[in-house]
């Protein structure tokens, strides 16, 4: 019996995690698409790239944590344990496909860009005052090849 509320309660932060992600998600698309509600968009948005990555850090770190503790519980079972580790295995593996696309993105020149990642959708937040479609398609490219994700399930959102 406690194995399976450990498995709710792993299951439970990750859907946090989740909604979190479509949450900012949802925030970020509201205020590219209507620049009146921020009167300081090119302040906000500087500080966006870094408020985030911080952000993320800190909501990963703590998520690490979680999975460590899991892990390390003598309470634990080896069913629960070994669900913990491989939930830790693929943060692991999403934070550096993240990190990596993020890097070869402003490889083509962007001053900033930010990229999330579920498991079938990516999102990409790129600084620039405009986007063409050739930069666009660029970093779909990137993103498909990098990621095998389909193109559909990307979106790429131009921010000042």
């Amino acid at each position: 019996m406690l194995g399976k509320k450990k498995k709710i309660i792993v299951l439970g932060g990750m859907v946090a995690l989740l909604v979190l992600t479509g949450v900012l998600n949802v925030i970020l698309n509201i205020t590219a698409t209507n620049p009146s509600i921020d009167a300081n968009a090119g302040t906000t948005y500087t500080d966006f790239f870094t408020a985030y990555r911080a952000d993320r850090v800190s909501s990963r770190e703590q998520t690490m944590l979680y999975y460590d503790e899991i892990i390390s519980s003598a309470e634990t079972s080896a069913e629960a344990k070994a669900e913990a580790e491989s939930a830790k295995l693929a943060l692991s593996a999403s934070m550096e496909t993240e990190l990596v696309l993020e890097s070869l993105i402003k490889s083509l020149g962007f001053e900033d860009a930010v990229v999330t990642s579920t498991t079938e959708n990516v999102n990409v937040i790129v600084k620039c005052e405009e986007m063409t479609g050739t930069q666009a398609n660029q970093i779909l490219e990137i993103i498909v090849t990098e990621t095998e994700t389909k193109a559909s399930n990307v979106r790429i959102i131009p921010t000042e």
